[in-house]
Order: C-alpha cells, then structure tokens, then sequence
C-alpha cells in the first residue's frame, strides 16, 4: 500500500495496519555530557514505539531549542543538527500518531511559552479527555493565538502544553500540580523548562516510565532499554500519579495522584522491545512464557513451529519448548520495506506481502506447520502468509496466536483498526479459521496471556481483549484521532525552533529552516 507521501507501508494491503505503538519518550538532565547524542541513542532504543517524526528539545539554562521533523530518527537527525543542539538537559520523542494527523505541526516535542520561561514538552499516550480540556481551554483564554495550537497543531500533547502556558502559578512544577490531576487516559511525560527536567506518570501506570541514573545525572525513558544504550543503571520506575523534578539542587518527587495501577498487558505481548524489563518482569520471558501456554492450551501434531517475524519469535521458541517440536525459521523478512520513496507498480504492489515475507520453501514444502504470530487485527496478513505457505508446498498450517482475540479498540495510545473492522469482533474462532484458509487456529486464553506476565490480573489493563476500561470514556464523538483536528488548520514547514526566557514574554515564535 502507498501511503499519502509515497512511502510503502510495512503491511502492503489496502487498508491494512496491525496494531500501532504508542510514542516513545526520553529525558536526561546532566551537565558536562553530549545531551543531544544521550538523546538520539535514547530514541534510537525507542524507536520501534513510533516511526513517522522525532525529535529533541535542549537547554543550556536561557534558551530551548528544538529540532523536529518527520521520518526515522537517523532520518532526522545528523553529527551537524545535534552539534546545534548544546546544554545540560534535553526531552526528546518518536511519534506514532494517536491524536492529530501525522504532519510536522504535530510531531514533538512541542514548545510552549509560559509566565515563567518556556516549557518544551514529549508524551506517549492518549488523553481521552482531550474534549473537556480544550473547551476548558476556550473558555478560559479562547482560541489559542499563540505557541502550538495556533500554528496547526492538533495533538493532545499541545494541549498540554498549552494549558500549562496559560497557567497562574508561581512555577511551571506548581503549574504541573495543579492541571496534571485533571487529565484523563494514558499520560507519560517528560518535559523541561530551560534549567529543569521534569517527568510525570498517569496514576493507573497504563504506559512505562523509567528513572535511570548516569554519573553525572539522571535519565527517563518509555523503556528500560534505552537506559541500557545511553549506559544509565536502572534505579527504578516512576509510579503512577508520581511527578519527578531533577534541577541541580538534585532530584525529587511529589504524588499528584494515587496510584490505581492498570499497566498495559499489550506491552508484554506486542509494543515493547524483548530486551525490556516491565515492573519487574523480563518482556521477552513473559512472551516465551505465552508461547508454552499456548502449547498447552492448543496442542496439534506438526512437523515444525515457525513465527511471523519477528514479533512472534519468542513466543514460536516457547510454543516449541512446551511442545518438543522442533522450531525453524520458514520465512524471510526484508527488514527495508517501508523505507523506500520509490512507489510500487500495481504488478508489484498485487504481490503484497511477498515484498515483506518470502517462504524458505525448502523448509516448509510437505511439512505441517505451527505459524505463531502475536496479534490478529484485520486478518489480512495471517490471510495473505496462509496462501503464500500453501503454494510454497506447506502440508498442513495451524496458525497459534500469543493473544487473545482483539475484540476492542484502545484509547490509551495504540491505534487499533476500528471495533467494526477487528475481524474477531464479529466472527467466532472456527469463522476465523476459514476466512483465513488454515487447518487450526488457537489464541491464547487471557488467563494464561495474564499468568505470563507474572503481574497480577488485577493491575493490568486488558480492555483490548475484555472491553473493560480502567478510566471512565466520554461518548464517541468526544474520542478518535481527529478530536482536536480543525477545518483550515495549517501546519508550518520550519524544523527548528528556539525560545528564551525575554521572548517567551511575546506571542511571537521565533523560527528558522535547519
């Protein structure tokens, strides 16, 4: 499939998109080191969360600066950009797009002037009261004629920002105190003023957060791997409803919520990277962990077990353990496709997912397969890799699914397809089976995806699968990607902004082309 800028997309039917990541985010506050690499190496690690922009935001005490743009972070970013960008504290975010449009007015960090200097700010997450805030915001100082929103941005992350601009607080933490108790939905956030960083989590801890410390400073990150590339040692996660400061008179930390703990059970399964760690919990093991459950509960002669790569390794290589049949790599993965500009000819694009996956067909002609794959959205890739499988010479192809069927959308920052078109929505197991052209289909139970996990079932947020939502939802025209979108709204062009504490007075943006 061609996307709106020529790209491929990394699933080549129209209209097919598996589950998207949340947003990746990463702060450091540490003087005397190189913040803007600490930086791109920690959203290099994150990457996999969000792919169309990225992002940093530094300041050496009077001025922020930031640099954004859309595409992968080594895309955006070069030796030359990240020399510019000098100081002792940097936020910095990779985008996936869960409100607002992927175009440049809402990639992050966003920038906001506010009383007392300039707020600079990175979410990963989804409000979902984004409605009532910005009606709130409307009444309180009408339409938005400076900083972000009135540039074309129409995220929820702006929103935030905007909200903290507008503040009458003595300090931009006090200002933080105050409105973060009235969001609502996922929330991570790492944001900084030009001397401080600051971090806050949702109280029901729906997306992680991490505090690492450096030598000579500290670091947050969406994930324990990215403290393990920028070489932090990890001290521990930051707790739901918690809000962290660090300045140079050292860290410190408030709660401005109680916890109500409903970590995302998706993490385990899908979103994050194997080599993280989630309150306490080895991702990778949690998924071979899946993959021997899943044995358990749907056990079939075969003759090889093979994943969908490559999320759905870990889960083949337990599914294999539990059931003493031998794993094999029966497909091969073009890692590029997505990142060519070059448009497909219609021959071509027909071939669909044979640009993505092609068969080893000297492993799998005249075997019975295991084919595990970690999620089914729409259908269309299981469909499409049963047909391929089949015509490689595959005997038999029993596809085992390391979660349970998705029957819900998620308003926490996943994008999902719509409820309508999850095909387990409307459709039991068997009718699964047959629109897909396998032998056998098994999905994990819920119990034994939770039990995996080795959290307890009852500070997980499984509402993907069960259709029960930690936080109270507003009514459907008040949620969705486009809630904040405008009739008309424009976007700049420019890449790199800059702010200080005397301009920061004025509702003028300075802005130049990097």
């Amino acid at each position: 499939m061609v996307r709106s800028d020529g790209k491929l997309t990394h699933d080549l039917f129209p209209g097919e998109k598996g589950p998207q990541d949340a947003c990746g985010v990463f702060g450091v506050w540490a003087p005397g080191e190189d913040i803007a690499k600490l930086a791109y190496y920690g959203l290099y690690a994150l990457q996999h969360r969000g792919q169309e922009s990225a992002g940093i935001a530094t300041s050496s005490g009077d001025r922020i600066s930031v640099y954004k743009d859309m595409g992968l972070v080594s895309q955006v970013f070069d030796e030359t950009v990240l020399n510019t960008l000098q100081g002792h504290v940097a936020v910095g975010h990779c985008r996936y797009s869960t409100t607002g449009g992927s175009h440049w007015a809402n990639a992050q960090p966003t920038l906001g002037a506010t009383p007392h200097g300039t707020v600079a700010l990175a979410h990963n997450g989804n409000l979902t009261n984004s409605a009532e805030l910005y009606d709130q915001l409307i009444d309180k100082s009408g339409f938005p004629s400076r900083g972000e929103m009135a540039q074309g941005n129409t995220t929820d992350t702006a929103l935030i920002t905007a909200l903290l601009a507008e503040h009458p607080h003595s300090s931009l933490e006090d200002a933080a105190m105050h409105l973060l108790p009235k969001l609502t939905g996922s929330f991570c956030l790492s944001f900084m003023d030009e001397t401080t960083l600051y971090a806050a989590r949702d109280p029901q801890g729906i997306r992680p957060l991490v505090l690492g410390r450096l030598e000579r400073g500290w670091v947050v990150a969406s994930e324990t791997a990215a403290l393990d590339i920028v070489g932090a040692s990890l001290v521990r996660e930051i707790e739901p409803g918690e809000f962290i400061a660090v300045d140079e008179n050292g860290l410190r930390t408030r709660q401005f919520a109680e916890p109500k703990r409903a970590g995302c059970v998706f993490e385990y399964v899908y979103l994050a990277r194997p080599d993280t760690t989630i309150n306490g919990r080895s991702v990778y093991e949690s998924r071979v962990e899946m993959g021997r459950q899943l044995a358990r509960e749907h056990a079939v002669e075969a003759d090889l077990v093979m994943p969908t790569p490559e999320s759905g390794t870990p889960a083949a290589i337990g599914y294999a353990e539990a059931s003493g049949i031998p794993f094999g790599h029966g497909l091969v993965k073009n890692s590029y496709v997505g990142r060519t500009f070059i448009q497909p000819s219609d021959t071509i694009r027909q071939l669909g997912i044979r640009l993505k996956l092609n068969p080893l067909r000297s492993i799998v002609a005249g075997k019975r397969l295991i084919v595990v794959d970690d999620s089914i959205v729409r259908g269309n890739t299981q469909r499409a890799l049963v047909r391929m499988l089949r015509e490689a010479g595959a005997a038999e192809i029993h596809i085992r699914i390391s979660s349970p069927p998705i029957k819900w959308p998620c308003f926490y920052g996943i994008d999902f397809a719509s409820r309508a078109e999850l095909i387990a929505n409307g459709l039991a197991v068997e009718d699964i089976r047959a629109s897909l052209g396998a032998d056998s289909l098994g999905y994990i139970s819920q119990d034994g995806m939770v039990e995996a996990t080795k959290q307890p079932r009852d500070i997980l947020c499984t509402a993907c699968f069960s259709g029960t939502y930690p936080t109270p939802l507003p009514e459907a025209d008040k949620l969705g990607k486009a809630v904040l979108e405008a009739p008309g709204s424009t976007a700049p062009s420019a890449k790199h902004h800059e702010l200080n504490e005397t301009e920061s007075q004025t509702p003028a943006t300075q802005e130049k082309s990097a």
